[in-house]
């Protein structure tokens, strides 16, 4: 009984390796394109928390696809506490839905977390794995959030922010000393000014914060130089600031294979900027050329910004700001050759065109499409489905030859997709193929002999004349061959005489 165990576990373990009992939609070189499209946190906007407080974290996930997604579940990736904002207090956080219907309305799944003590004032990216099915097959993918924390105050930061008539609060929380800006794309955390040195130690500080920022060219691509404008007011209305230096720092991210790599780096070199002053209340604008790594994974990038300023009466602060950029992965793809079997139709034929398309890029294509267009053809719509990142698709269409052109005429395949968020493009690429004029039918009524114009019936005189012809020759032939006879008779009759006599005259 061992031993039967043991050959059937060896077995099993031999079939697995070879993917035949691997699970649908997850064996080496599955091709399974799902039509779904899962979107985790659509129209929800970034949260705050501070250090310390208990809060729940709520996330809408839709499905913008046109199929259902089966057994979905969700579940946060730990992978580094230190970049965790809660304190981890429980052994499983994946949660369960169902199934998420197409169409886009969306289901919520909820944590109660606890946000940990020792939070910094910035955004943290929450990174979720989530695992759905479709009828036959099983996918996943991860998707990022982001959360904004607020650090937690000593009693010498509380006073030193509630002090001094005419110091404004701010927009962030009440008493945190944190403001926040910014949209779903992309954010701004302020963090609070601390006295560095000189002047008379004011108790009022002026705080001088970002408003907001925007790049040129407006959408960011992995890859490119963009310049980024950072918007900075001076909130005080009772001083001035100057001598203000400012440096900007972008954390390594990226791949395995670049991970010490900043995700911006300054395009001239230099990661400082400076500007002479800012008066009380009023707003200037700072400029520095990056360009973001072509690596990058579509997502939202920090960049840290510290600024150094003095007063009026010399005393000199520091402060820090962090943004959040987003930034887009360009989608890539490739054509294979695109053959037409036959080369040549005619009209009312139709031909098969063939063609394979290889994602090259770095995000994921939704919702691929292919159709064929050109003078003399037409032919259906292609759906391919979603083509995920270094994945092939297959696009496989019959046309039909409707009007007659040109030899080796010029049609087009035109392939259009999204991106992640809904957006939609085409592209085209030219192929030949010439449609003839549709082939006429045999006349068979010239293969026919033909009447003459009074309906004389032809046919049968023919008939008769070639009876009389072959009834002429069939007489001669029998007359010749009776003439022969008779004239080879007479013959053999001379030489029997002839011979009779020359008998006589040889006997004595």
């Amino acid at each position: 009984m061992k031993l039967i165990k043991r050959t059937v576990s060896l077995l099993c373990a031999a079939l697995l390796m070879a993917g035949i009992f691997a699970p649908a939609g997850v064996r080496a070189g599955d091709t399974a394109i799902p039509q779904i499209k899962l979107s985790v946190g659509k129209g929800q906007s970034t949260p705050t928390y501070k250090a310390g407080e208990k809060v729940k974290l709520e996330l809408n996930i839709s499905n913008q696809g046109e199929a259902p997604a089966k057994n979905v579940t969700v579940t946060p990736v730990l992978e580094d506490a230190a970049s965790w904002p809660f304190d981890i207090d429980s052994m499983n956080y994946e949660r369960e839905l169902e199934e998420i219907p197409a169409g886009g309305e969306p289901k919520t799944v909820s944590w109660d977390f606890q946000v940990r003590s020792d939070v910094e004032s910035k955004s943290y990216p929450l990174n979720f794995t989530i695992t759905y099915e479709d009828d036959s097959n099983l996918f996943k993918e991860n998707k990022y959030v982001y959360v904004k924390t607020v650090a937690e105050q000593t009693e010498e930061q509380g006073e030193t922010q509630n002090g001094g008539a005419g110091e404004p609060s701010g927009t962030g929380d009440e008493g945190s000393g944190i403001q926040t800006y910014g949209t779903d794309d992309g954010g701004i955390v302020n963090g609070d000014p601390v006295v560095s040195g000189g002047g008379s130690g004011n108790a009022s500080v002026p705080r001088v914060i970002v408003t907001g920022f925007s790049t040129e060219p407006g959408e960011v691509n992995a890859g490119s130089d963009f310049k980024l404008v950072v918007h900075i007011k001076n909130t005080a209305s009772w001083t001035g600031v100057s001598n203000m230096l400012f440096d900007f720092q972008a954390p390594s991210s990226g791949t395995e294979a670049a991970a010490e790599a900043p995700a911006f780096l300054p395009s001239s070199g230099s990661s400082s900027v400076y500007l002479e002053n800012i008066p009380a209340g009023e707003t200037r604008d700072i400029e520095i050329d990056l360009n973001a790594r072509a690596d990058l994974v579509q997502k939202p990038y920090s960049i840290a910004m510290s600024m150094k300023y003095e007063d009026g009466s010399q005393t000199q602060y520091e402060g820090n700001s962090s943004l959040a950029i987003p930034v887009k992965q360009a989608a890539r793809f490739e054509f294979s050759e695109i053959k037409a079997a036959p080369e040549s139709i005619a009209v009312g034929e139709e031909a098969n065109i063939t063609c394979s398309l290889y994602n090259t890029g770095r995000i994921k294509l939704y919702n691929v499409k292919a159709k064929f267009q050109g003078d003399g053809i037409e032919g259906d719509e292609i759906f391919i489905g979603n083509l995920e990142s270094g994945a092939t698709g297959t696009i496989d269409g019959i046309v039909t030859g409707t009007s007659e052109t040109t030899e080796n005429a010029k049609c087009k395949m035109v392939v259009s997709y999204e991106d992640e968020a809904g957006k939609a493009s085409t592209v085209e690429k030219e192929f030949s193929l010439g449609v003839t004029a549709q082939a006429e039918p045999a006349d068979m009524s010239a293969m026919m002999p033909q009447e003459d114009e009074k309906g004389f019936p032809l046919l049968p005189i023919l008939l008769i004349v070639l009876l009389l012809v072959i009834a002429v020759i069939v007489v001669i032939v029998i007359k010749v061959r009776k003439k022969k006879k008779t004239v080879m008779e007479e013959e053999e009759l001379l030489d029997e005489v002839d011979r009779f006599i020359e008998d006589e005259h040889i006997e004595p």
